[in-house]
């Protein structure tokens, strides 16, 4: 059995999980606003990912025996000046992730509760993806500045990706 610290924490993060999703999804509305199809696909790809996140950690703490308790999804930010600004906004939302996520870890370890602890690794691993992920595509975007060509690119290659479902492995 989970103790009621850690499972608090866990229902907290599928909050978190799902205002990712519901940010990622308003990232891509203003893609598509702007004609990048490539970065809102990313975008999107993306939300269907933190989704999954969260509900990885939904059915763990279904299967460890624990309620789950949803809670309202805050009103996401929307208001976006450029790709840039938005790649930005992004890697600063994963390091808040990574941040929580890392919480859990210890909160998890010190509360000696090394299933929920073990479990974990998958997310901590997951959050340097999601950092890397980011951080390239502000690279990029910082090489190439506002050279149109390139950005027609970069949205070009933001197009390829696909979403593969994510499951605890």
């Amino acid at each position: 059995m989970i103790n009621d610290k850690v499972k608090e924490v866990l229902n907290e993060q599928i909050n978190k999980e799902f205002y990712s999703a519901y940010l990622y999804l308003a990232m891509s509305a203003y893609f598509d606003d702007i004609g990048l199809c490539g970065f809102a696909n990313w975008t999107k790809v993306q939300a269907r990912e933190e989704v999954d996140h969260g509900m990885i950690i939904f059915d763990y703490l279904i299967d460890r025996d624990c309620k789950v308790t949803l809670k309202q999804i805050d009103y996401p930010e929307n208001d976006f000046s450029s790709p840039l600004q938005v790649f930005e906004r992004i890697l600063e939302h994963e390091k808040y992730v990574t941040s929580s996520i890392d919480c859990i870890a210890y909160m998890s370890q010190e509360e000696c509760d090394m299933a929920t602890r073990n479990f974990i690794n998958w997310y901590l691993t997951e959050q340097v993806e999601e950092e890397k992920n980011a951080s390239d595509v502000i690279t990029k975007l910082k090489l190439f500045g506002d050279e149109k060509a390139s950005l027609f690119l970069i949205d070009k290659e933001l197009l390829d990706r696909e979403y593969k479902k994510h499951t605890f492995s």
